[in-house]
């Protein structure tokens, strides 16, 4: 047995704390490149010649690039070993990120942010790689641990990006993520235990199995069918909000990028969902994280006169909607992850990719209805999205659901 098979064997009795700290810092690096063009799409479209209204492609061909790898890259975590996995699909977000930062046309650019994204789906491999190496009795504590640093890099990434460019151009962006990705894939490959799934499967399988997966397992079903509402809320505020900023609090790149640092509150609600999860508590958690959804949406109506109250209040709802968001992310994937090590990362796969849909039609949904109706009427869409979540919710069984202990074969009512 080798040093490194040791070490992940030693691991599952506990993942070590600097181990936890790594994942969750490499989950928050990697995931940031597919948001950090988000407010720098107008700069980037004018520069590589976009027009305006085309300004959306460069972001939604990230996020096509994203929700593809998700569906054809992630399910390899139950095939191919691990590590190698990850710096495979790290190769190829450094050479995309590489052609963004050095492109000056739009077909090239748009072919770098669709493979950005697809390069990006590493996180989700890290994710259910983590629920591997965690017991049973802290699975949630661990993955919520990862991913509140998954959720700080989504929120840092826009700041980052936009005082970047402040500083040295959009360009200088792609390049200096593309630097910090070849020295996160030289620590991981030093650093991760090894972890090879057992062999039986090939690839047309796996992928056809997906199907079957979701068929029969009603618990996959629910938490994606809740989370596609609520980011998709999520999507919608983050999607409107930088216009609303610009336009009633005149705000500048920096001032919005300032704003968007108050979302960082909301990640550390991720280890406190997962503890949750891990004792019993996930419907009472979830139902929770909806009425939360649900009150910062209803309260930020008020929040768009440009006073400073109203900023105030917008930060405040900024932090509960995403606070309850990333809880609700946690327990889903807890929930899921319970049901098998054998399916985690095909399950991971289809789970991030129905919600990212969920997301991509709320960044649609708010920028339609911001340009018809204004705040107000963004507002009543996103308060209409969690309350679709909660009627789903309340059509749920109760003690439906994995629970601590659950297997793959246990867990088939939801």
């Amino acid at each position: 047995m080798s040093e490194r098979t040791v070490l992940a064997v030693d691991a599952a009795q506990g993942v070590p704390r600097w181990l936890a700290l790594l994942l969750a810092t490499a989950c928050g690096l990697i995931v940031a490149n597919i948001y950090y063009a988000q407010p720098l799409a107008g700069p980037i479209a004018a520069a590589i010649g976009l027009s305006p209204g085309s300004a959306g492609l460069i972001v939604t061909m990230s996020q096509v690039g994203y929700g593809t790898g998700l569906l054809l890259v992630v399910p390899l975590g139950d095939l191919v070993e691990t590590r190698r996995l990850v710096l495979a699909v790290l190769s190829v977000v450094i050479l995309a990120l590489l052609a963004a930062a050095v492109s000056t046309a739009a077909l090239p650019f748009l072919l770098a942010s669709l493979f950005i994204g697809v390069g990006s789906v590493a996180v989700q491999v890290l994710v259910p790689y983590a629920a591997h190496l965690a017991p049973e009795a802290t699975r949630g504590q661990v993955v919520g641990n990862v991913m509140s640093g998954l959720m700080l890099g989504i929120m840092l990434s826009r700041p980052a990006s936009s005082v970047l460019d402040d500083l040295l151009g959009w360009h200088a962006v792609f390049a200096v993520s593309a630097a910090v990705m070849v020295a996160l894939g030289l620590v991981l490959r030093l650093a991760l235990p090894r972890r090879q799934p057992p062999p039986g499967l090939s690839y047309a399988v796996l992928l056809a199995s997906m199907a079957v997966l979701v068929r029969d397992t009603p618990v996959l079903r629910r938490r994606a069918l809740y989370h596609v509402f609520l980011f998709g809320a999520f999507s919608l505020f983050w999607t409107t909000v930088p216009l609303l900023l610009a336009r009633s609090f005149h705000l500048s790149q920096t001032g919005i990028a300032v704003f968007a640092l108050v979302g960082v509150a909301g990640a550390v609600s991720a280890p406190l969902a997962g503890r949750a999860a891990d004792r019993g508590w996930t419907r009472p958690a979830t139902g929770l994280a909806m009425l939360a959804v649900a009150a910062a949406f209803a309260a930020m109506r008020a929040g768009g006169g440009g006073s400073r109250p109203a900023l105030v209040l917008l930060c405040a709802c900024a932090v509960l909607l995403d606070f309850a968001v990333t809880a609700n992310s946690v327990l889903g994937q807890r929930a899921i992850f319970s049901l098998g090590p054998g399916v985690r990362s095909r399950l991971n796969g289809l789970y991030m990719a129905t919600f990212f849909c969920g997301g991509a039609a709320g960044s649609a949904l708010g920028g339609w209805a911001y340009a018809r109706g204004g705040w107000s009427f963004s507002c009543w869409f996103g308060l209409a999205l969690p309350a679709l979540a909660l009627c789903c919710f309340l059509t749920e069984r109760k003690g439906a659901g994995p629970g601590p202990g659950t297997s793959a074969t246990g867990s088939r009512s939801g």
